[in-house]
């Protein structure tokens, strides 16, 4: 390399020497401990789908809005380019990353990569870490580290995969019944450190996610000094430990010991600045970070209920499909605690099921959920009929108050007025009085 620099001009040279310093500095700015602390994730036995390389995935798909593709004509999408899309995303329109072909029929390119015996992917890159370092007065230095990991399909829940007593609603569902099911898969999980040194660790799972202190053996099993991460089979939540996991209140989840990944094997690396809202790749030359800023959905949207693919779950209005979801941007890069700050909104029908099942542990046990929801129907309709019975009963008492209110006051009204119109009538009650 000496050689090659001796023979360039002099303003070349030191442009060449600057570029490479910046490269060098730039490879110091992830933290090294982000690196000695990642997790280990535990893959499900009898899962599928496997950690995808994100830049495939983007090179099997075509933008589209509304289901229609953008007319413009475009350059070839990949990790470079990506967030030229969001000029199209406007107005409340969304950009929906669209299989080429039918992701129904399960193309090779989104089971992913399974892992070697080491844990390593060799083919894909599934993993994009991010450092985030908090404004904290003091000598402190507070910084989270971001693992996301990518998956080119999400297996949604089971039908059969619900708590008891409300696996009797689904009578008819068979194994194999999955609702929820989308094109692209984000999960992660976010380590604080302070001062260098780990402090918690977060587990996404759904729409929500729980946490553990770093030194709570009893809630988080580590590997030397690496956290272990159980991903569950399809839907790839990730959980503190094997087993069953209950969530959205009645939907189960399962993991176990199937196959190890080593995410950060094969990954890229980045820090992301609070302020500027920038990311910044800790190798300028082999981590691309355009597609960060990628404001869209990375998968098809949801399948309309006119689609012969399409499936709706009875009662619960669940679908057999649904839309891709957002990038890492999306995540709460931000955040005080652990668990983000924002809470997710909570769908009515969750809420009702909180309710049911918080009222089956203490009085509704062993009663059937259909006789519950008759009794419950029953009960409101009586509600309504005594509630509609009571107002026509009292319509004319309320009616007949009204009437006279009314009439008190127009009279009251009437002579107030005719005392102003009769200045001598108001000097003759003066003098009376």
């Amino acid at each position: 390399m000496g050689g090659s620099l001796r023979k360039r001009p002099m303003p070349c040279r030191l442009l060449l020497l600057l570029w490479q310093l910046l490269q060098l500095v730039s490879s110091y700015k992830f933290p090294q401990y982000g690196i000695d602390y990642a997790p280990l994730i535990w893959l499900h036995s009898d899962d599928p789908y496997m950690p995808s390389d994100i830049k495939e995935h983007v090179l099997h798909t075509f933008p589209r809005i509304d289901f229609k593709r953008i007319t413009d004509p475009l350059p070839l999408l990949d990790l470079d380019n990506l967030s030229l899309l969001n000029a199209y995303g406007n107005d409340g329109t969304e950009v929906f990353l669209t299989a080429v072909e039918d992701v129904t029929l399960f193309p090779d390119w989104v089971l992913g990569e399974t892992p070697d015996a080491d844990g390593a992917l060799h083919n894909s890159t599934a993993c994009a870490a991010v450092a985030v370092e908090h404004a904290i007065p003091g000598n402190i230095v507070v910084v989270d580290v971001f693992y996301f990991y990518f998956y080119s399909w999400n297996e949604g829940g089971d039908i059969t995969q619900v708590v008891p007593p409300l696996n009797k609603l689904f009578p008819d569902s068979k194994p194999g019944d999955h609702f929820g099911n989308h094109l692209g898969d984000w999960e992660h999980n976010t380590i604080r450190f302070v001062d260098g040194k780990p402090v918690g660790i977060y587990f996404s799972h759904h729409s929500g996610g729980e946490s553990c202190i770093w030194e709570d053996e009893a809630c988080l099993s580590k590997n030397g000094n690496r956290p272990v991460v159980f991903s569950a089979r399809g839907s790839h939540a990730n959980y503190p430990s094997e087993g069953s996991h209950i969530h959205d209140e009645a939907l189960i989840d399962i993991a176990d010991k199937g196959r190890l990944w080593d995410p950060v094997k094969h990954a890229y690396f980045y820090t992301y600045d609070p302020e500027t809202e920038t990311f910044t790749a800790a190798d300028p030359g082999t981590a691309p970070t355009d597609w960060l800023y990628f404001n869209g959905n990375w998968g098809d949207a949801r399948y309309p209920d006119s689609d012969p693919r399409q499936y709706t779950v009875p009662y619960f209005h669940l679908k057999k499909y649904d839309g891709g979801p957002n990038g890492p941007k999306f995540k709460h890069l931000v955040r005080k605690g652990l668990v983000p700050d924002e809470k997710p909104k909570t769908p009515l029908m969750k809420t009702l099921v909180h309710w049911y099942m918080g009222w089956y542990r203490c009085c509704l046990k062993g009663i059937n959920p259909w006789v519950v929801v008759v009794t419950l129907l029953i009960a409101f309709a009586a509600s309504i009929a005594v509630c509609v019975f009571t107002v026509r009963l009292a319509r004319p008492r309320i009616k007949a108050f009204i009437m006279k209110r009314k009439t008190e006051k127009k009279e009251g009204t009437s002579d107030v007025q005719l005392r102003l119109l009769d200045p001598e009538r108001i000097d003759a009650d003066e003098d009376d009085a």
